[in-house]
């Protein structure tokens, strides 16, 4: 079902890219198979789909996520991001280690202070992120990653969510994380694009009908903030932001066969930089918790 802001849907297939209908579900993508390649229903492989929320820096414990997953043979066959679930995504859709997923947000991270501008519409121009991406991109193509991806952007002036999933991809990640007031808009086809959480930071939508088993990773839980918290423009905005984004995620955790949605990153703000590895143990250590009830769904769908 639409929900209409004026006469702009909000699920808008991207139409310089191409796209799905997402209003109806798909048959999953063994069924599909099955019916059109003539796969044994016995021998078909279940698939796996993953969604990652955005979060910031907290978004790192979704590398840790990524990694019990493959260290029990289960990488997921599709994988949905919104923000910094978006980066790291397609960093994994990119066949990326560990490793050098850690040494992204290490060492490429969008916040440093070169990356700071003033007389555009953000304070982080996103323009200048986009060299630290080729280093891992260098493709720059959705069709040339190893696992299919789906990338959430918000247009900002018809207020459209956008779902990217074929042609360039650096623009499609920025797109999907320029949060507003911190980050300038990132302009596609002389369109402007805002980060996907704003209306949608937990992007089921795509994987819906398309795998077997649906995991969500949640990576902004929802603490009590400190008035230390609450000391700006920005930092107010930001908070009131990250309240509207959770609620309506929430709403959406029971289509996941398995939720993940760690409180301890509760502790840690949207642009740590200090506390990476430990984030990523969060991550980590809370879905290989949730590893034996993964399996059991795939079990059970074949």
């Amino acid at each position: 079902m639409d929900v209409d802001f004026g006469d702009a849907p909000l699920y808008a297939p991207n139409t310089l890219q191409r796209s799905t209908d997402y209003h109806a579900p798909l048959p999953s993508v063994s069924t599909r198979r099955i019916a059109n390649e003539g796969i044994n229903v016995m021998t078909a492989k279940p698939t796996l789909g993953l969604v990652l929320s955005g979060g910031g820096a907290r978004g790192i414990a979704h590398i840790g996520v990524i990694e019990a997953l493959r260290e029990r043979g289960l990488a997921p066959n599709l994988i949905a991001g919104s923000s910094s679930g978006a980066i790291v995504g397609a960093l994994a859709a990119g066949g990326h280690t560990t490793e050098t997923m850690l040494d992204f947000f290490a060492t490429k991270s969008p916040f440093r202070l070169q990356m700071v501008t003033i007389s555009k519409a953000g304070i982080i121009d996103t323009a200048k992120v986009v060299a630290s991406f080729r280093e891992y991109f260098p493709e720059d193509s959705f069709e040339a990653l190893d696992t299919q991806l789906f990338l959430t952007a918000t247009e900002i002036a018809h207020a459209r969510l956008t779902i990217f999933e074929s042609g360039p991809l650096i623009p499609a990640i920025l797109a999907s994380c320029s949060m507003p007031m911190v980050f300038t808009p990132t302009v596609i086809n002389g369109r402007w694009y805002v980060d996907g959480g704003v209306i949608n930071n937990f992007p089921v939508e795509p994987l819906r009908g398309r795998c077997d088993v649906l995991v969500g990773h949640y990576a902004s839980p929802l603490r009590v903030a400190r008035p230390a918290d609450l000391d700006g423009v920005i930092a107010v905005s930001l908070r009131a932001l990250e309240v509207g984004m959770y609620f309506s995620s929430k709403r959406k955790f029971h289509e996941c066969d398995v939720m993940i949605c760690p409180g301890a990153l509760g502790r840690f703000g949207l642009f740590n930089t200090k506390n990476h590895q430990e984030i990523f143990e969060i991550g980590y250590e809370s879905c290989r918790s949730q590893l034996d009830n993964i399996e059991h769904a795939l079990q059970a769908s074949t």
